[in-house]
């Protein structure tokens, strides 16, 4: 079945970086556009990025250029960096999915912005 597991959360200062990475399985991954969502504390998930399977990639407004998706289908990962992190930027972390009309997600990892 379809799996996707994130990693690379974690807390950091205002203006550091980090590494997120979803690892996935169960699908073929190459055929399929992928994207990372966030949800913050009493806040709908919102859209970050995404990529798709052509690697045509769009960002969120708030994004500015501070974050970058990739993937790489030799391994089935998505990956996004993160940087230029503010405390607006705390959330959960989501891998998301999108195959035959149906969304799938991983866990999320947390990522909290603070001094």
């Amino acid at each position: 079945q379809v799996q996707l597991v994130e990693s690379g959360g974690g807390l950091v200062q205002p203006g550091g970086s980090l590494r997120l990475s979803c690892a996935a399985s169960g699908f073929t991954f190459s055929l399929y556009g992928m994207s990372w969502y966030r949800q913050a504390p009493g806040k709908e998930r919102e859209l970050v990025a995404s990529i798709s399977s052509r690697d045509i990639i769009n960002y969120a407004d708030f994004v500015k250029g501070r974050f970058a998706i990739s993937r790489d289908n030799a391994k089935k990962t998505v990956d996004l960096q993160l940087g230029g992190l503010k405390p607006e930027d705390t959330a959960v972390y989501y891998c998301n999915a999108r195959i035959t009309n149906q969304n799938y997600w991983g866990q999320g990892t947390q990522v909290t912005v603070s001094s």
